[in-house]
């Protein structure tokens, strides 16, 4: 279980340098709006992922003025990350003191999940933020499926550049065809089955926030319709992917259907019952990778009192908690999660103000 007891970060958005003991339960950060509190938690999550969730752009997170930001962090079981990014070169990525060629193993060791603002596009957004939240789950329960990801993504690639060159009868486009249906129907087969796992775990949750609620389906759609061979498809579907320069189904096209009744989920909630919803989601992830391989993730809040009554908040606290996980919560009003309400849980807290922690 990845417990962080040490975080240093500098030079990263608005943070000047900062350098923590965070607790191994639960740590509020808080100060006012533009302080530096959700550049924490994006410091944490571009360290466990690579990527951001608030920005795809590197310059950004370099603080103006400055050419390079860091992140490093080490856990209780003696594990050391290390990150540097400049603007002008190549990140740096150090586990243990060794350098990494890309995020897998970094990623393993230190999984973060994210509830924020952004979250809402796992309704209100297109299929790519479902499949993210599928593929997060599914890199981390089957240990082949980043594997077979890849082996699609550059079939994809290279299917659509002979697509696009009207290639259309060319034995080089058969081969890539045979090999994406392969690696597609392994990454159904792991999307397939996460999803069976999680569903029951999301559904508990999500009654104990709103009790039973019979008219919400979540659906897995893998990317082409049931009882065809994707080969088949590919080999039909030739000139309408010609005509679009892309493959039309595949892997690439899966998703999740969410709905109540016969509405999405998006058009029937409101913003408080889908903050609810996606909370839900989360937590369910937290668990199932706890079940499957014994690790817990980190749980990357920020401003979880927007959208949610005092009531809701409350309930999600306690979900949250009963993970066993270390979480990171950012508040302006550090009372308004009313944390101490709930016995003995280890709290730390920092007061951020202009990029800097404060006393």
């Amino acid at each position: 279980m990845p417990i962080i007891d040490q975080l240093q970060i500098t030079s990263f958005r608005n943070l000047a340098e900062i350098n923590i003991a965070p607790s191994g339960g639960v740590n509020l950060i808080y100060g006012g709006n533009g302080s530096g509190k959700t550049s924490i938690l994006e410091a944490l999550h571009v360290l466990s992922s690579g990527k951001s969730f608030r920005s795809a752009l590197v310059d950004p997170l370099i603080k103006d003025g400055d050419s390079v930001a860091t992140v490093y962090a080490s856990t209780s079981q003696g594990v050391k990350f290390g990150l540097s990014k400049s603007r002008n070169k190549r990140s740096q990525l150090r586990l243990n003191g060794k350098n990494e060629g890309n995020w897998e193993q970094v990623a393993r060791a230190l999984p973060a999940l994210v509830i924020d603002s952004g979250a809402f596009s796992l309704l209100e957004g297109g299929p790519k933020a479902r499949r993210r939240f599928l593929d997060w789950g599914a890199f981390h329960v089957e240990p082949t499926f980043l594997d077979n990801w890849r082996r699609a993504a550059k079939c994809l690639a290279n299917r659509n550049r002979l697509l696009k060159r009207g290639f259309l009868m060319n034995e080089e486009l058969r081969a890539w065809d045979v090999e994406l249906s392969i690696a597609s129907d392994l990454i159904d087969r792991a999307r397939a089955a996460y999803f069976k796992k999680l569903l029951p775990l999301f559904e508990k949750t999500y009654s104990k926030f709103v009790g039973v609620h019979s008219d919400l389906k979540l659906e897995y759609k893998r990317g082409w319709p049931a009882k065809h061979q994707l080969e088949d498809l590919l080999m039909t579907n030739r000139e309408l992917d010609a005509k679009y320069g892309s493959t039309q189904v595949g892997p690439h096209r899966s998703d999740i259907d969410v709905r109540v009744g016969n509405r999405k989920a998006s058009e029937s909630l409101s913003r408080g019952q889908e903050k609810l919803l996606v909370c839900a989601l989360k937590i369910a992830q937290g668990e199932l990778l706890s079940g499957v391989v014994n690790r817990r993730c980190l749980y990357l809040v920020d401003d979880l009192p927007a959208e949610l009554d005092s009531s809701n908040r409350q309930r999600v606290m306690k979900c949250l908690l009963t993970l066993g996980s270390q979480l990171f919560l950012t508040s302006v009003e550090p009372k308004a999660l009313a944390i101490s309400e709930f016995g003995d849980t280890e709290i730390a807290r920092f007061h951020v103000e202009r990029g800097t922690i404060v006393s």
